[in-house]
């Protein structure tokens, strides 16, 4: 995936994708114009252009997912902390939550996380 950046509209249809798939494109078009009041050629374009950066494959008529809602997220997190923090996780950390009080749930779940990762790292 060498272009891990969405537009805003192409983050809308994505999420369509991802909550239907595997879809037809019959489907997508339907679900398209309904949801964002595109024309079939809209969608064709936005799903062409997704397909080549490698979100998802159209194949005999079927869209399908290449790289999942949660994998993509994930990547583009990881870019961002690269690019802004030179991928320094407590650096983001600092940045992220300086000037914001966390509650002691949030807290909890952080401290669950980091726990985790001891244990595989042990």
């Amino acid at each position: 995936m060498s272009d891990v950046r969405l537009g805003a509209v192409e983050a809308r249809f994505a999420d369509i994708v991802w909550a239907g798939a595997p879809l037809s494109t019959a489907e997508l078009v339907k679900r398209c114009e309904k949801e964002l009041q595109w024309k079939r050629t809209t969608t064709y374009t936005v799903l062409k252009r997704l397909c080549e950066r490698g979100l998802f494959r159209l194949e005999d008529g079927t869209v399908t997912v290449v790289l999942g809602r949660d994998e993509f997220y994930a990547k583009k997190s990881a870019e961002f902390v690269e690019d802004s923090f030179q991928g320094s996780l407590p650096a983001f950390f600092a940045a992220f939550t300086s000037g914001k009080r966390l509650s002691q749930k949030e807290i909890d779940e952080l401290q669950a996380m980091i726990d985790r990762l001891k244990g595989n790292s042990e």
